[in-house]
């Protein structure tokens, strides 16, 4: 469960490993256990150096409520995700936790940014304007977001088909 929410926070939110390994319980769900919509994560808590607003879709809130489970009674200054040591993960330890995972699903070559690059991805073919996905990503300039939008040949075919 701890690690399909790892997953589904890069996947719906794209969310850095570095920012799900610091989210706190406190981040993610109100005074009364419930998943918020949208959330900030701090300027300690991002390589981005500032804050930023995450919104949470409400296929991402579904699922952040039925591991709310694995959370009760935990302060909110309490990490969401903690090691077997009830630690919070490093950065590095949740990129290896990431790796570890997707090779458990048998997913080759995908990263702890796979998510992240697959978050604006989707969001671009959906049509999402690269000013707004590069609001979301949390970058600075929207050549860095261009970096992470994957293409294809279905892709292009689609695009010309609009004509």
């Amino acid at each position: 469960m701890r690690d399909q929410t790892i997953i589904h926070i890069s996947f719906l939110a794209g969310l850095r490993a570095i920012e799900i390994a610091a989210l706190c319980v406190g981040d993610v769900y109100d005074e009364r256990g419930r998943a918020r919509a949208q959330f900030t994560i701090t300027q300690a808590q991002t390589k981005g150096d500032s804050a930023r607003t995450i919104y949470v879709n409400k296929k991402l809130m579904r699922i952040l409520d039925v591991y709310h489970a694995l959370v009760v009674g935990r302060a909110a200054s309490a990490p969401l995700f903690m090691t077997q040591m009830h630690t919070r993960f490093s950065a590095n330890t949740m990129c290896q936790l990431f790796l570890q995972i997707y090779k458990d699903c048998g997913l080759k070559g995908a990263t702890s940014h796979s998510g992240r690059r697959t978050f604006i991805t989707k969001l671009a073919n959906a049509g999402i304007n690269v000013r707004l996905l590069a609001e979301l990503a949390g970058h600075k300039h929207i050549s860095t977001t261009q970096r992470y939008i994957d293409v294809n040949d279905t892709q292009l075919a689609h695009a010309v088909e609009l004509l």
